[in-house]
């Protein structure tokens, strides 16, 4: 299958949306590459046209709610169903990797469904290229993401003990090689409902905000637009305006 030199990625800025209508949206999408993928390989070698995968790009803000991968543990929830409903919170277990975090308004949530046969067939090399964004997003404003061995995301002084901080999760799905799910940039996001969980699983490293370490509000589409760029500088392609439907 003869593709671009340079892959086009298509954008799409959902705005506020339930996490589960976000989920929806991103299976309906994988779905449709993987049929694509099918038909390509029903074909056969040379017998298809025209018969493309298309590369999305999502963002997104969630209500409040906390997501459990399908590797995590449900004793890293601290507060009860009663809890949650008191303080307006859902709960959803999800089939991306990872423990359990958190998503809420002010925090930038990336959904890359991309398909890697068109760029390389390394689940490691797309996470450290998705972290390797946020860190360039990070640098605009002079601060210095890391990553922490072992530990998925984008953290800040991650081999200091008492300053450790994780700013980006990370949970993603791999179907034939078309990914779901992606990352949670804390911009401007109320630290206190992560006092409620052991984000990621990990009980010695806190968590912070862009806000937080500026000690400022962050405009949001300055960020997503940082993202916009840097994901196309790391990845290599072009990321375009998705039309909108009708």
């Amino acid at each position: 299958m003869k593709q671009p030199e340079v892959q086009q990625v298509w954008l799409k800025d959902l705005g506020k949306i339930d996490y589960q209508d976000a989920w929806d949206l991103q299976e309906q999408l994988l779905q449709q590459n993987l049929a694509v993928k099918k038909q390509v390989r029903d074909a056969g070698e040379g017998n298809h046209t025209g018969l493309n995968t298309r590369h999305h790009l999502l963002f997104c803000e969630h209500s409040p709610v906390y997501t459990l991968g399908k590797s995590g543990h449900l004793e890293n929830l601290l507060i009860n169903n009663q809890q949650l409903q008191e303080r307006g919170i859902q709960f959803v277990h999800t089939n991306r990797g990872g423990d359990i975090t958190f998503h809420g308004e002010g925090q930038i949530v990336g959904y890359p469904i991309l398909d890697l046969e068109q760029f390389y067939t390394d689940i490691g090399k797309y996470l450290r290229n998705i972290e390797e964004v946020i860190i360039k997003v990070l640098a605009h404003y002079n601060i210095k993401g890391d990553r922490s061995k072992g530990e998925t995301g984008v953290w800040l002084d991650p081999h200091d003990p008492a300053k450790a901080r994780k700013i980006c999760a990370m949970g993603v799905r791999c179907s034939r090689w078309v990914t779901m799910h992606g990352f949670a940039l804390n911009v401007n996001t109320d630290m206190n409902y992560f006092n409620y969980i052991v984000p990621c699983g990990i009980v010695d490293k806190k968590v912070t905000s862009l806000e937080q370490e500026l000690g400022r509000s962050v405009d949001m589409d300055e960020v997503k637009g940082l993202i916009r760029e840097a994901f196309q500088q790391v990845f290599e392609v072009q990321v375009k305006d998705e039309m909108p439907m009708g």
